[in-house]
């Protein structure tokens, strides 16, 4: 099992990235599909979670951020519009050990495998 995650750098406030997590090793319907986000000093924060005919957002990213996949590629994206400096952070994405419901995705613990990281970086 393999996660790739890519796409951060640097945007101005109000701007756009889109992140993607190329996974490797096993098949996206039979697993869910997490981001998480950390700041320097701060804890791991569940940020969205998609699965088969589930998508999860937190309250401070949604109707900000969409999740998707693309099982052709068995990549998930992460599109992310009106970005502000409180984005800023490391974002990973990560497989959770089975199918999550609402109580559960946001737990980091739930996540067997993760990706390494890629920076995000809101500042004018």
């Amino acid at each position: 099992v393999q996660l790739q995650a890519s796409g951060g750098g640097l945007v101005q406030p109000g701007g756009s990235l889109r992140l993607s997590c190329a996974a490797s090793g096993f098949a996206l319907d039979d697993y869910g599909i997490g981001w998480f986000r950390q700041a320097p000093g701060k804890e791991r924060e569940g940020v969205s979670y998609i699965n088969v005919g589930r998508k999860f957002y937190a309250p401070s990213v949604k109707d900000r951020f969409t999740v998707s996949r693309d099982n052709a590629k068995n990549t998930v994206h992460l599109q992310m519009n009106s970005l502000k400096p409180e984005d800023t952070a490391v974002y990973y994405c990560a497989r959770a050990s089975s199918r999550l419901i609402f109580s559960e995705w946001r737990a980091p613990r739930n996540y067997a495998y993760w990706g390494q990281g890629t920076q995000v970086t809101v500042s004018s």
